[in-house]
C-alpha cells in the first residue's frame, strides 16, 4: 500500500513539472495509458498444479487459466454427496412406509398373540372353576389369571404394531426427514462451489498479464494467482490540474494525444475524482490550491484496443 501511494505521489509529482513544459496555461493532463486489472486471487490453500495459458495471451471469459488441486476437496464432494443419498433414502423409507413382508409379519404376530390369548382365557376358566370346587389352590388360580392377563397384553401390543404399519410414518417424521436432505443438498452445493472455484477460470475478456506463482508452489489463500487486464481499447489515466477541474464531468470528449501517435484520439471522460491527490484543499491557500491535482480516466475508442498499457498520455484540457 506504501509503494503504491509513493508511485501515485512520483506520478503527479511529475505531472506538476511536466505540465510547466507547455506553457503557463497548464491545458494539458499527463498521465499514461492504462486497463483495468483483474486480479482473480486463490480460495484455498493448495498446491498450484496447472498453468494452461502463457502470459501475454488474450483469453475470454471462461477460459481455464489456473488450476489448484482439487484431491482434498473432491473427496469432502464425495462424502456429502453420500450424505444427501442417504437423507434421501431415509425420506423414501418414510414417505412409502412398511413393506408388505412387514406387514404380514405383524398381522401373524396379531393371531399368534390371539390365539395364545384364547388358550390362557381355557386355563384360567379350568382352574376357575376347579377352585369353586376345592380341588386346586388359590395360588394356581392367580397365575392362570395372570396369564391371561398377559396374554391380553401381548395381543393388544401386536395388535398396535400392526396398526402403526398399516398407518405409516408420522407427517413429523416426514418433515423432518426433508429438512435432512435439503440441509445435506445446501451443504452439497457449498461443497461443490469450493470445488470449482479451484479452477480459476477468466471472469472477463482480456490479456493474461501476469501469474505470480509458479507451477508447483502451494499459494496462500486471497493471494493473487492470475492477473488479467480486461477490455478491449485502454484508458488514458491523467491528472487535471485544479483550475481545470469544473470545467469537467463525466461524459465530456476530450481529444487524447499518445506518444508515438502523430494524430489526437476522442476519448470520453468516464470517471473523475471529486477529491484532490495526495494533500486536502483547505490545507492549501489559493496560489498553492492551483496545484493540486485530480485523477481523470478518459476511455479511447475501439479503434485503440492496441494500444499497449504503460503508454505516456496528454490529454488536452478544455
Amino acid at each position: 500500500m506504501f509503494l503504491s501511494q509513493l508511485r501515485a505521489a512520483l506520478a503527479c509529482a511529475a505531472c506538476i513539472l511536466l505540465a510547466g513544459c507547455f506553457g503557463e496555461d497548464g491545458d494539458v493532463a499527463l498521465g499514461t495509458l492504462e486497463r483495468d486489472r483483474v486480479a482473480l486471487t486463490a480460495t484455498a490453500n493448495e498446491v498450484l498444479i496447472d498453468l494452461p495459458v502463457p502470459q501475454g495471451t488474450f483469453v475470454q471469459r471462461g477460459t481455464v487459466l489456473a488450476q489448484l488441486n482439487p484431491a482434498e476437496q473432491q473427496a469432502i464432494v464425495n462424502q456429502a454427496r453420500a450424505e444427501v443419498q442417504k437423507a434421501g433414502a431415509n425420506l423414501d423409507k418414510l414417505e412409502n412406509g412398511a413393506r408388505e413382508e412387514e406387514i404380514a409379519k405383524a398381522r401373524a404376530s396379531v393371531a399368534g398373540a390371539n390365539a395364545e390369548l384364547v388358550d390362557a382365557e381355557a386355563s384360567f376358566q379350568r382352574y376357575n372353576d376347579l377352585t369353586g370346587r376345592g380341588t386346586t389352590s388359590q395360588a394356581q388360580l392367580d397365575s392362570a389369571r395372570a396369564s391371561r392377563d398377559a396374554a391380553v397384553a401381548s395381543l393388544e401390543s401386536a395388535e398396535e404394531e400392526l396398526k402403526e404399519l398399516v398407518t405409516g410414518s408420522r407427517p413429523e417424521d416426514i418433515a423432518i426427514a426433508k429438512a435432512e436432505l435439503s440441509a445435506a443438498q445446501a451443504s452439497l452445493a457449498t461443497q461443490e462451489t469450493i470445488l470449482s472455484d479451484l479452477t480459476i477460470v477468466a471472469s472477463r475478456d482480456g490479456v493474461l498479464d501476469s501469474l505470480p506463482w509458479n507451477l508447483g508452489e502451494r499459494v496462500t489463500v486471497g493471494s493473487p494467482v492470475v492477473v488479467l487486464l480486461a477490455g478491449d481499447a485502454p484508458y488514458a489515466r491523467v491528472y487535471v490540474p485544479e483550475p481545470h477541474r469544473v470545467k469537467i464531468k463525466e461524459g465530456d470528449r476530450l481529444e487524447v494525444r499518445v506518444d508515438g501517435l502523430d494524430g489526437a484520439i476522442e476519448g470520453r471522460v468516464r470517471w473523475i475524482s471529486s477529491d484532490p491527490s495526495f494533500t486536502p484543499y483547505y490545507a492549501l491557500n489559493q496560489s498553492e490550491r492551483a496545484r493540486l491535482m485530480y485523477v481523470a480516466e478518459i476511455q479511447l475508442p475501439e479503434s485503440a484496443s492496441d494500444l499497449p498499457n504503460g503508454v505516456p498520455a496528454q490529454v488536452v484540457l478544455p
